[in-house]
């Protein structure tokens, strides 16, 4: 059966926007040193993606410039090794990466990865002055749809122009701290009755043995190994994909598929966060609303989560999200009984 030739057409525009797409993504590279990437009229200043890489920054800059390097170098290597299948992305698939037109940046947002604050400050940036201080932003107003634009919304030409002339940064976390850090947030805290009926009810019904009818109805009580037992369940993924709170960061952000200039870490959020500030030319009027806190309480969260899980569903768990730690150099936790 022939295909009319307005449909063939039609096929082949469609065809030719994604392969456009994918193509950018697969062959992306840093810019030359000393070109303007910025397209827009009437833009002089440098852009955050020149500052990056022209090499003549401030002395602490280039302090900082040194381990972020080294990051995106161990991503680059670690893409090389563990991927093989070159995938086809759609504008759908960049919902996650926001985007400031104003200070020409990208940012992936990762839940759990001070995100909250990290949106904050993007509405900072791009508001025009309506906020100036991130942190009278009502945390529920970060998180509604509208107030960010994304990278999704652009067509493919706009899409592949900010990509190559932007700087795009993303913050990543210890992937069993983060899951556990999303386990405490979603299901043990009272507030979250939309999480517990959305995903508590399920997971109490599938993996808690002859639970009450109550336990069931609300969902508000599910303990760590269930959601565990969840997670490495076939018949989730199956089913739906996984909530953003717990979907594996290279799922959420394409780090092999896009070159990301600034990959920054939860456990150096604060010196990694001024040097994105800083990149952006914004470091002296915007300070990144943190705490030495993160640090210093947070780092043994996860070993203390997991001694209650046995080594079958510890092994499990570490296969489902050994691609964020082989991505991002985080060591396999000495915790684990593999």
């Amino acid at each position: 059966m022939r295909m009319p030739r307005g449909g063939r057409m039609l096929l082949a525009t469609c065809l030719g926007s994604l392969f456009v797409l994918v193509l950018y993504f697969q062959t992306i590279t840093k810019p030359e040193p000393g070109v303007n990437t910025d397209s827009r009229p009437g833009k002089s200043r440098r852009s955050p993606l020149q500052t990056l890489y022209n090499g003549d920054q401030q002395l602490e800059l280039l302090a900082a410039q040194r381990s972020l390097q080294g990051r995106r170098e161990l991503l680059e290597q670690a893409c090389l090794s563990h991927t093989r299948k070159r995938q086809v992305l759609s504008p759908e698939d960049l919902k996650h990466l926001i985007v400031d037109d104003k200070h020409s940046l990208i940012y992936c947002y990762v839940p759990k990865v001070a995100c909250t604050n990290w949106k904050r400050v993007m509405m900072v940036l791009t508001s025009d002055g309506r906020y100036t201080d991130p942190l009278s932003i009502p945390a529920n107003e970060a998180h509604v749809a509208g107030n960010l634009r994304t990278l999704s919304e652009f067509s493919v030409p706009e899409i592949n122009r900010r990509l190559r002339s932007y700087l795009k940064f993303i913050f990543v976390r210890d992937p069993f701290e983060r899951l556990v850090s999303a386990y405490r947030n979603k299901f043990t805290r009272s507030y979250n009755t939309a999480f517990h009926r959305r995903y508590g009810t399920k997971i109490i019904r599938r993996h808690r043995p002859e639970p009450d009818p109550e336990e069931i109805e609300k969902g508000n009580n599910v303990l760590f190994h269930e959601f565990v037992q969840y997670l490495v369940d076939p018949r989730t993924q199956r089913e739906e994909p996984f909530n953003e709170h717990w979907e594996r960061v290279h799922s959420l952000c394409h780090p092999c598929l896009i070159h990301y200039d600034v990959v920054g870490k939860y456990e150096t959020l604060e010196p990694d966060a001024q040097a994105v500030l800083r990149l952006a030319g914004v470091e002296g009027s915007l300070q990144f609303p943190t705490s030495g806190k993160i640090t210093r309480t947070d780092g043994n969260m996860a070993a203390r989560y997991f001694k209650h899980i046995s080594p079958f569903y510890q092994k499990k768990l570490f296969n489902l999200y050994r691609m964020d730690f082989l991505l991002f150099n985080y060591s396999t936790p000495e915790y684990l009984r593999t």
